[in-house]
């Protein structure tokens, strides 16, 4: 169930987050500020549609969907994409086209951590997320 991923997580860790985003096509300046902001996410469950908040000092996202439906999202580096999320083995599985391009970002959990993998070709980051309690 996706309801396991609901609630505000911080990011506390993150790696190769600069080579993924030079993968995908970000500009040096925006990869700069980018790399120094700590975002938090905010996900919720309502009925069946998912919605994935991103806030941070550099740009805030938001998207909702329901699983397994075709979406057009806006990226925060501004790619026009084609997204789908699924849920695979406990794993929120979202996969973005654009241009003939494809990238996956997948979020799990493990140990009460979200861990975010991002993958674009030969390029693997992985962002690691705690929980923020109330």
């Amino acid at each position: 169930m996706a309801d396991a991923f609901v609630g505000t997580w911080k990011l506390v860790d993150s790696k190769n987050f600069d080579d993924y985003m030079k993968s995908i096509g970000v500009g040096f300046a925006t990869r700069q500020v980018a790399s120094m902001t700590k975002p938090t996410t905010i996900i919720e469950v309502s009925g069946d549609t998912i919605t994935i908040k991103t806030h941070s000092t550099f740009k805030s996202t938001e998207i909702s969907f329901k699983l397994g439906v075709e979406f057009d999202e806006t990226t925060a580096d501004d790619r026009k994409v084609k997204s789908i999320v699924t849920l695979d083995g406990g794993k929120l599985v979202h996969v973005q086209k654009w241009d003939g391009q494809e990238t996956t970002l997948t979020r799990e959990l493990q140990g009460g951590k979200l861990i975010l993998t991002l993958t674009h070709g030969s390029a693997v980051c992985v962002r690691t997320y705690e929980k923020e309690t109330a």
